[in-house]
């Protein structure tokens, strides 16, 4: 029995499934006299126990960009002879700009901070709450796993309506492009003498309401409007959302998370096409290193199969673009503190200690007797 329950135990840390593995229940009734043993998981080596891993705090960025398209209007060589419009489109182009960034913290997994509960005879082992890539979240109690949100769906701006909805059959029936848009122009100007003549009050069909002559008004600006794109173009604004992740290694004051282009919008970092979004990361405090003595010796060995958790350290983030600011947060991080260890004693059949770890970081949330 004690076989299949540590193949039963090993098979869910391998398989990195969220689930609050209940070892304390499974192998109770067993001596008081032994503790919870945890040490540095070796693969292969750690043949009984739940592997686990302490986390980096790494980062999902989430980048908001509006990508306008403007398209030249059929008649564009036609727009100053008969509207008196210049400087109109004459290609397509696209324009980029950048509206927001956002760093979402979560963790990943550290391959050198991984370590295994042990499990053998006599020993009371706790309850141990993992997620599903194996990070330790909670000891003796439940924790629900944290996950991050759903990106923001891209929009898409409201298309050009149709001129040639609006086209008149004379239009349509006219031989050529240039015809075509000399008899547009004068069906823009008729549109435009039935406006005047309605503000007025002069039109035989002028009503009296004044919420049915709003309603033909706009009416004739939306004709207008739409065969005036003819000669002007058109221009449609999307809203697109791109993401990445950025596992940060080390302080720094320039790290190039990704290149931005009016004309090509987001990049891979590397691309020179682009202008640099750079990240500065600075650690606002600093964890005292330990003074070695023969006391502090003695107590680290009676630790020595403790529970590891990390000691993270508050540090400051900006993310900045063209002299512009982005991004200005605080958040702790785990890879720029240290490593400690919860004594064994906590965790023996006597004191039935409950905590819960932060999955961004892997320090302590709660500890509880």
């Amino acid at each position: 029995m004690k076989k299949y329950i540590l193949c039963f135990l090993l098979s869910l840390a391998a398989t990195g499934l969220s689930a609050q593995t209940k070892v304390g229940s499974l192998i109770s009734g067993l001596s008081s006299s032994s503790q919870t043993e945890v040490e540095p998981f070796v693969p292969g080596s750690t043949l009984e126990g739940v592997a686990y891993y302490l986390p980096r705090t790494a980062f999902r960025i989430t980048i908001i960009a509006e990508k306008t398209t403007t398209k030249p209007g059929d008649f564009y060589k036609y727009a100053d002879r008969y509207l008196r419009l210049q400087n109109v489109p004459t290609e397509e182009s696209v324009q980029w700009s950048l509206k927001s960034i956002k760093m979402e913290p979560y963790g990943k997994p550290d391959k050198n901070k991984a370590f295994s509960i042990k499990i053998k005879s006599k020993t009371v082992a706790p309850l141990v709450g993992l997620s599903r890539d194996g990070l330790l979240l909670s000891i003796n109690c439940d924790a629900e796993e944290d996950f991050l949100p759903d990106l923001p769906k891209p929009e898409k701006g409201p298309a050009p309506e149709n001129p040639r909805s609006y086209m008149t059959q004379e239009i349509i029936a006219a031989g050529s492009t240039a015809k075509m848009a000399e008899l547009c122009a004068q069906e823009i100007y008729d549109i435009r003498d039935s406006k005047n003549s309605l503000i007025r009050g002069e039109a035989d069909n002028t009503p009296k309401d004044g919420a049915q002559l709003k309603l033909m008004l706009d009416q004739l600006d939306k004709q207008a409007a739409a065969l005036e794109s003819l000669f002007s173009g058109t221009t449609q604004t999307d809203t697109e959302v791109f993401s990445l992740f950025f596992d940060p290694q080390e302080e720094t004051d320039h790290n190039v998370l990704f290149r931005f282009s009016q004309k090509l919008g987001v990049l891979d970092y590397d691309n020179l096409a682009g202008e640099p979004v750079v990240a500065s990361i600075k650690a606002l405090e600093t964890i005292p290193t330990a003074v070695p003595s023969e006391e502090v010796a003695k107590k680290r060995a009676k630790m020595e199969h403790g529970v590891y958790y990390n000691v993270p350290v508050r540090t400051k983030i900006k993310v900045t673009f063209d002299g512009q600011e982005y991004v200005n947060m605080e958040t702790p991080m785990a890879q720029f503190g240290v490593v400690e260890m919860l004594s064994n004693t906590l965790f023996d059949k006597k004191t039935n200690t409950q905590v819960t770890f932060f999955q961004t970081t892997g320090g302590t949330k709660d500890v509880m007797e």
